[in-house]
């Protein structure tokens, strides 16, 4: 089980952590208004969100302070980044999606994908990875197929 099922986060929640520990990572905590900004929701769903993360143990919160993460709150966000950084890698490294629809899909998929397939699409990434020569000539073969087929749209 992930750190981020284990403590049964929807999708939401799973994306204001996400923010979480991107902003504490650049700027050494987060804030209210610039989790809003990035999320592109109100204060108050905002503050919702967090009550409910800290509710479950995963941040420090307290109205108008800033917000870090608990020591579970991080490995909660880290398996997101994981999950998230893992598919967008796999949509534009192996299935030559362009970067920022690749974005879009890994912020959808992330939160819907059993944990067992997005493990299966590392250790393909890691596998194709392992063996350099062969794993360029598979992804370029690939490619040269998507290009020739009729149906890609």
């Amino acid at each position: 089980m992930s750190p981020a099922s284990k403590y049964k986060l929807s999708a939401s929640l799973e994306d204001y952590i996400e923010v979480i520990y991107n902003l504490v990572a650049e700027k050494n905590c987060a804030r209210s208004k610039d989790i809003a900004a990035r999320l592109k929701v109100s204060g108050a769903s905002v503050t919702e969100a967090l009550r409910s993360l800290a509710g479950k143990g995963l941040i420090n919160y307290t109205p108008y302070e800033a917000i870090t993460l608990t020591l579970r709150g991080r490995r909660a966000a880290e398996d997101v980044v994981r999950r998230h950084d893992a598919l967008k890698q796999f949509f534009v490294e192996v299935l030559g999606i362009e970067e920022e629809l690749a974005e879009q899909g890994a912020c959808r998929v992330e939160h819907a994908a059993p944990q067992p397939i997005i493990d299966r699409m590392i250790n393909f990434t890691d596998y194709l990875e392992s063996c350099p020569q062969e794993g360029r000539e598979f992804i370029r073969n690939f490619s040269s197929f998507r290009r020739n087929n009729k149906n890609e749209k």
